[in-house]
């Protein structure tokens, strides 16, 4: 017996002296160069403000956008050149035409009624010692919010409508010959309206906002024949109409009309006397030059880049969103290259020193991997204007 117990024994320590086979390592993913930052982080911040400073600076038509939060964010460092930075943005539409080129701080965004909300991607180069800002690429995707959603928070609120609305053209047309009755000299034209809104108070009322040229005719000339179609806008109105039942005279019941108008004209335009004087608007500090971005040639120095305005989700017809996930609802893409490896873009217009500056541009990145502090909080939390 005690025989028996020794194998036993014996046999119990090889066995726990036995090593298994190492297993095979595990093929190591190579790292990503592409850095995840905070989306709160106060550099991150000032380098999405020169982004959307850049994107405004690009636009001809439109309103100027301002940053809601950052929803994403990646580094990609590379040595002596600096910084590659791919920002994913949520954005909100203000009160400012681009045209105006007022300051950022100077813009408000608008009600929430009336708001266009969106989502930017864009990337943005930073090379601190040689002080370069360089805005490569960029895209956007705008939506107005829903108005079925504002109306259930608001239902008195004015409501958009379509910019060929002949009630939005009389309004503007209204408005803009009040303006023009009290312009001493100089006669203004409809550009086009860029904004208009209708809404009940006690009658029908429109709100309209819309560009201004200066006419070929003063005020003395009776008739003219120059005509100037290709000159610029040099101002927007801010104008409305409100019809009112005159409900204390029975029977006849006749209606007044209500007209008012304010005008702003771009940076040096000069003033119109009057009680609905424009403020002449003073645009930013602009970057130098060299800080703009190339197209498809060194030469050219114009960002790549297009802002996409699509109708609200609800609007929508059913089939078009058929098989779509929620994150398509702003459909934005941004990839200069789809090589996963990287292509190299010539940025050396951007430098005074000899010799080839490339910047290594890789596919923008998803939603993997990024930062646990993202996205950050946002300027205006109203879950209306949020994309999701």
């Amino acid at each position: 017996m005690g025989l028996l117990r020794l194998l036993v024994l014996c046999t119990l320590a090889a066995c726990c002296m036995a090593r298994s086979p190492p297993a095979p390592p595990l093929p190591q993913r190579p790292l990503s160069p592409l850095h995840p930052l905070g989306c709160n982080d106060s550099e991150v911040l000032a380098v999405a403000g020169f982004a959307l400073q850049n994107i405004n600076r690009d636009q001809k038509d439109g309103y100027m956008l301002s940053l809601n939060r950052v929803h994403d964010v990646r580094e990609h460092y590379q040595e002596d050149m600096g910084s590659l930075f791919y920002l994913t943005l949520d954005v909100l539409e203000t009160d400012c035409h681009v045209l105006s080129r007022k300051a950022q701080k100077d813009c408000k965004p608008r009600m929430f009624y009336e708001s266009v909300y969106g989502q930017c991607k864009a990337m943005f180069h930073i090379n601190k010692p040689r002080r370069v800002l360089y805005l490569p690429a960029y895209n956007c995707t705008l939506r107005p919010v829903s108005k079925r959603k504002t109306h259930t928070t608001c239902p008195d609120c004015p409501s958009p409508i379509d910019l060929s609305n002949p009630s939005a053209l009389e309004a503007a047309t209204e408005s803009l010959a009040k303006f023009n009755s009290k312009s001493p000299s100089k006669k203004y034209e409809l550009v086009k309206v860029t904004k208009a809104m209708n809404q009940w108070v006690s009658g029908p009322a429109y709100y309209v906002e819309y560009l201004i040229k200066e006419a070929p005719c003063t005020k003395s000339q009776a008739s003219c024949s120059l005509q100037h179609s290709d000159s610029e806008p040099v101002g927007i109105c801010q104008g409305s109409t409100v019809q009112s039942s005159l409900r204390h005279v029975p029977l006849i019941q006749p209606v007044e009309k209500s007209v008012t108008v304010t005008c702003e004209f771009f940076e040096s335009q000069a003033q119109v006397p009057g009680d609905e004087n424009p403020a002449v608007t003073q645009g930013p500090q602009k970057l130098p030059q060299k800080n703009t971005a190339p197209t498809s040639s060194p030469s050219v120095t114009a960002p790549r880049g297009s802002i996409q305005h699509l109708p609200e989700l609800d609007d929508e017809k059913p089939e078009e969103s058929k098989g779509g996930s929620p994150e398509e609802a702003f459909p934005v893409q941004l990839d200069l290259t789809t090589n996963p490896q990287g292509d190299t873009l010539d940025v050396s217009f951007l430098y005074l020193e000899p010799g080839d500056k490339k910047l290594v541009v890789l596919p923008f990145p998803g939603k993997e991997q990024r930062s646990a502090e993202c996205p950050g909080p946002e300027k205006e939390n109203n879950p209306l204007v949020l994309p999701p």
